[in-house]
């Protein structure tokens, strides 16, 4: 099989701005990993590992992002490997190679709809289809975005919309976050339909809604996924940090360093989530009475399984950082650590005293992390900085779909969980660049620098019939390249003469079950990937043992290997 080249691609450019010394460490990403399934392309990962399922739940059937997402996000992974191994070096461990995978960067970015969807609680799937995508009058599409229902209600008020349809759609445009759909009433859409974009910001500005056009160029704009400043402040100088001599090689390369986080939702979560995988002792600041998401279902065990898919194994204090008390204990906790974690909104830091400069006069040496959802690139009105908005403006809505379908931001959380991995790429980017320096830094990331490091094409694809998930007797099958552009073999695999076209395939195949489709285009050196529809089966099914632990519910394992 081949090599995903564009993970290395997004790898290496992860690792320039660093100038680290790669030689030393030897970095394999493959395609499968340990998952026990010949994956050898982004749309077998995609189908095998439930992205198009996800994807796919607001249309009502697997569809593939139209985006090499997994592959991407394994060079991610594959970036931070190689700095968390060179951390260790520099600390004195014996670390020359790390591993990771295409098909494990997949499962890492599903985390939540895995542990929400392996649980007891509550329905495994999500009733309904539908996305929070809306067309204008005039023809614009737009996404809105609130976390107030006031608010949601006066919108929808604003526009002439039944006050019931408004109160029935609010539930499931809030849940659209942890469900990946959201099936609205009718009215809703009618209402947005019958008002000139205009009319719509007027009343999304009056009722305190952000609302964003939906940009149909694919194309992304021009900014770093991260920026690293370094503090200019009196230093230590070069040092060790962690210990010095001789270690045998560390399993958890990054044990030692000691991370301090005060994050919501999943952008930042996913973070010091991803720090904690390599090693670092993470400990979360909540408020008083705990983060309010530990207690939105499903719940497993004691505790929200999506919180728990990204805060397991961090530790927990309960401090209000809005009283002079409570931010005199964020410095006595910041005095002792590496890293200080947050995706507070805009101005907050400030506000509070507890911005890079006021924290690096307590700990020079420290690395300092704001992660937001626009950085210093707000659009204008300045919208709440979300996921889908984030989809909406930066062009990533159009590049996920092919040119016959309309622009549409996912419903699975692209940005907000690869916001999270290359916050957590800069840290590392930072740390490793203590280890020369001995100084601290400041790392600034986005939701929307995110959006604009996943490759994406200049146009929007063109599919055939044969390019999506093709239904069979008894579920969904996709296509390998070879089968989707040569159907003629793809034809006489299926027992076709070979001038059957495409329509003609895609009827026979719904004639039999899967696995049998699998046989006989094996047997004609066709590959082609059962595609997943049901979460809960992934955690079943044995060739996925070594790539998902099962507790209260599944989880992937850690994406990396180091030796």
């Amino acid at each position: 099989m081949t090599t995903p080249a564009l993970a290395a691609e997004v790898s290496s450019r992860l690792l320039r701005p660093v100038c680290a010394d790669r030689a030393a460490i030897t970095c394999d990403t493959g395609w499968a990993g340990p998952i026990a399934l010949p994956l050898g392309d982004e749309r077998a990962v995609q189908a095998a590992c439930g992205i198009m399922h996800v994807h796919g739940r607001a249309t009502g059937r697997p569809a593939p992002l139209a985006v090499d997402y997994a592959t991407a996000t394994a060079g991610v992974l594959a970036a931070q490997g190689v700095l968390a191994a060179l951390i260790a070096r520099a600390r004195g461990a014996r670390i020359s190679a790390v591993r990771t995978s295409v098909g494990q960067a997949a499962l890492l970015a599903l985390a939540q709809y895995l542990a929400a969807a392996t649980t007891d609680d509550g329905p495994p799937e999500p009733p309904g289809c539908g996305t929070a995508t809306f067309t204008s009058a005039d023809q614009v599409l737009f996404e809105c975005e609130t976390f107030d229902p006031l608010r949601w209600r006066r919108f929808w008020q604003l526009l002439g919309a039944d006050p019931g349809a408004s109160a029935r759609g609010w539930r499931p445009f809030q849940q659209r976050f942890a469900t990946a759909a959201c099936p609205l009433p009718a009215e809703l859409r009618g209402a947005a339909g019958r008002a000139a974009f205009q009319a719509v910001r007027t009343a999304a500005d009056e009722a305190e809604v952000s609302v964003v056009p939906v940009a149909c160029d694919p194309r992304p704009p021009s900014l770093p996924p991260f920026t690293v400043t370094a503090h200019r402040g009196p230093g230590p100088g070069p040092r060790d940090h962690g210990g010095t001599g001789a270690r045998p090689t560390l399993v958890r390369p990054l044990e030692g360093i000691r991370v301090i986080e005060s994050t919501n939702r999943v952008q930042g979560p996913m973070a010091g989530h991803v720090l904690q995988l390599l090693g670092a002792d993470v400990l979360r600041i909540e408020p008083l009475g705990g983060d309010p998401m530990r207690a939105i279902p499903p719940i497993a065990g004691r505790c929200s399984a999506r919180f728990s898919a990204l805060n397991a194994g961090k530790t927990t204090t309960e401090i209000d950082l809005s009283t002079r008390a409570g931010r005199r204990a964020v410095h006595e906790l910041v005095a002792t650590a590496d890293v200080f974690l947050h995706n507070w909104a805009p101005g907050r830091a400030a506000r509070w005293r507890l911005d890079s400069d006021d924290l690096h006069a307590v700990r020079p040496d420290l690395v300092y992390a704001a992660a937001s959802g626009w950085g210093r690139h707000l659009p204008y009105p300045p919208p709440m900085g979300t996921d889908y908005l984030v989809q909406a403006h930066s062009g990533l809505a159009a590049a996920l779909r092919p040119a016959d379908e309309p622009p549409a931001p996912s419903l699975m959380t692209l940005t907000d969980l690869l916001g999270g991995l290359v916050c957590a790429h800069g840290v590392l980017a930072a740390l490793y660049t203590r280890t020369r320096t001995g100084g601290g830094a400041r790392v600034d990331s986005s939701l929307l620098s995110a959006a604009v490091a996943l490759p994406r094409p200049a146009g929007r694809p063109r599919y055939t019939p044969l390019d999506r998930p093709a239904p069979t007797l008894d579920g969904y099958l996709q296509l390998g390249p070879a089968a989707r552009s040569r159907p003629r073999r793809t034809a006489r695999a299926v027992g076709l003469p070979p001038s059957a076209g495409p329509k003609e395939i895609l009827t026979r195949l719904r004639t039999r079950p899967t696995r049998l489709w699998l046989l006989r285009l094996a047997e004609t050196g066709l590959s082609a990937t059962e595609v997943c529809t049901d979460l809960r089966e992934l955690a079943r099914d044995p060739r996925f043992s070594r790539a998902l632990a099962t507790a209260d519910h599944a989880v992937p394992r850690t994406p990396w290997e180091f030796a």
